[in-house]
């Protein structure tokens, strides 16, 4: 069964940083896509970024020049770099492992406050 954890999620005030890291485990094959998506109170379940077993990388609007996504193919993990925190990023944080299908972490909590 595959699985995927997410770690990093925290408490930080606005202009700090955080690392969110994921791994996908109990699958012989590579993701051909990870990435992280959130959903903030009230909200639906959006795009933050993701990044394909090659190097296309895409990004939220919101969040370029502040996130970094990266990734291990051959572990099957990613991380995302997280400067610059605003309030507005507050969500919890899913992450994202496409094989031939989708699966999700539990989601980590991440809280900026002003």
């Amino acid at each position: 069964q595959v699985r995927v954890v997410e770690s990093g999620g925290g408490l930080v005030q606005a202009g700090g940083s955080l690392r969110l890291s994921c791994a996908a485990s109990g699958s012989p094959n590579s993701a051909s896509a990870m990435g992280w998506y959130r959903q903030a109170p009230g909200k639906q379940r959006e795009l933050v970024a993701t990044i394909t077993s090659g190097t296309s990388a895409n990004y939220a609007a919101s969040v370029k020049g502040r996130f970094t996504i990266s990734r291990d193919n051959g572990k099957n993990t990613v991380n995302l770099q997280m400067n610059n925190l605003k309030p507005e990023d507050t969500a919890v944080y899913y992450c994202n492992a496409r094989f031939y299908f989708d699966v999700w972490g539990q989601g980590t909590q991440v809280t900026v406050s002003s």
